[in-house]
């Protein structure tokens, strides 16, 4: 019943996002609800979502706040330095805007999160998009290549939540993978040469001036605008170390940040209030998430569905366990949280496959395949930022998107093979 259940409600949610019938935050709030009652879960739907909600809030109030920090910096003209060199030095090409886009986003995603790597790449290139007319759903797809991967880094949470599962040694599990994750980087910049001849032979090369798109309130022989740049990378630092919960430090940033470029009261209200649309947008999103996030939880529907998927892989398959894991951790991640699918579906998967002799670690291994496609997942707290700052449909996004993924995936499944990293059969 639960396995029927949790199908009919994910057909539900992807028909009404890809039709563009509803908004996400219609989708995210009714669909859940609507199938919860069906299953007669009426009396506990409340306590339910109100898990869902503790579960996302941390990460809520971190894009809220590291929004408002990124827009004011970006108000301030933090990045106009970095707008004028790239203008220069791109020319209003779109082939080398989407490689120099690929370029920035897969640096920034070293640190593992995709809403800082949207947030300072759309802090810089936004303007040079938007003045020249390219594709934004191009850019999303992009940047959804980087942060897939960004997020495979030992400290993004995936990796760990394998190698924690499985039981093996981080580095038994993530080196290995380097030269996968290493072709998928290619696939990244091949994407963005691909996208940008579309766009060249579409809008040609524009010519543009870097003063056409700087709007910074901030001269660039200020004082404060070494102080923006000390605070930012003061707060990277103290990010990676996580001297304190990440919501709080963005949100000493964006009060220092405030109060430095906008001393009067009246300024601090008028670009906090330039800004709000955008962040309550993104706010509505992540909390109706949660409604979505908890019912799927807590009415045990994920786990359910992880586990019949488990039941019904043929004995035969047994040799091929690995191969097997990669490629159902493609849909599987997308429809279900990362936890329940390490913590729930890849121990049962391990079990058959050590009867052939397939280690832990290749297991684990094969499990991480998936993970450019779970980053468009609808559990993925940074997409929906994404979408608001490119001000795309979430559904629209979605259709676009999907097939490039899966393409990572089976580009880091090839390569993984190919290499022996993941075993095609023992």
């Amino acid at each position: 019943m639960l396995v029927i259940l949790s199908l009919a409600m994910f057909v539900c949610f992807v028909y009404l996002l890809i039709s563009g019938r509803v908004t996400a935050v219609v989708a995210l709030i009714l669909v859940p609800t609507v199938f919860a009652l069906i299953g007669g879960f009426g009396p506990n739907i409340g306590p339910m979502v109100i898990k869902g909600i503790r579960t996302i809030a941390p990460t809520g109030v971190l894009l809220i706040f590291a929004m408002t920090y990124f827009m004011i910096q970006t108000d301030a003209g933090m990045f106009d330095p970095i707008i004028s060199r790239i203008v220069r030095a791109v020319g209003g090409d779109p082939v080398k805007i989407f490689i120099g886009t690929v370029a920035l986003a897969y640096l920034v995603a070293l640190d593992g999160d995709g809403a800082t790597v949207y947030m300072i790449v759309l802090s810089a290139f936004l303007p040079i998009y938007k003045r020249i007319g390219m594709s934004l759903p191009k850019v999303g797809c992009l940047l959804l290549q980087c942060t897939g991967i960004g997020n495979l880094l030992p400290w993004g949470g995936p990796t760990a939540r394998a190698a924690a599962s499985m039981k093996v040694e981080m580095g038994d599990v993530f080196t290995p993978m380097i030269i996968p994750l290493l072709a998928c980087v290619l696939w990244g910049f091949s994407l963005a040469y691909f996208f940008g001849r579309q766009e060249r032979k579409r809008i040609g090369v524009v010519k543009i001036e870097s003063d056409e798109i700087h709007g910074g309130d901030v001269s660039k022989t200020d004082w404060r605008l070494y102080f923006n740049w000390a605070l930012t990378i003061a707060l990277m630092v103290a990010l990676v170390k996580e001297l304190l919960p990440l919501s709080y430090m963005f949100m000493i940033a964006s009060a220092l940040a405030l109060t430095v470029n906008y001393p009067k009261y009246k300024e601090q209200q008028k670009h906090l209030a330039v800004h709000a649309p955008a962040i309550l947008s993104v706010a509505m999103m992540l909390f109706a998430a949660s409604t979505f996030i908890g019912i799927l939880n807590e009415t045990g529907m994920a786990s359910a569905l992880a586990k019949q998927i488990v039941a019904v892989i043929p004995e035969s398959f047994g040799p091929y366990m690995a191969l097997v894991t990669a490629l159902i951790s493609i849909p599987m991640t997308w429809l279900v949280s990362n936890d329940v699918f390490y913590f729930g579906m890849l121990p049962i998967l391990s079990q058959a496959a050590a009867t052939y002799g397939i280690t832990a670690a290749e297991m684990a291994r094969a499990s991480l395949i998936g993970q450019p496609v779970h980053i468009l997942s609808p559990l993925v707290a940074s997409t929906y930022l994404l979408v608001s700052m490119l001000e795309l449909n979430y559904g629209e996004n979605q259709r676009f998107t999907i097939l490039w993924s899966t393409g990572s995936c089976f580009v880091m499944l090839a390569i993984a093979l190919i290499t022996g990293v993941v075993p095609f059969y023992k």
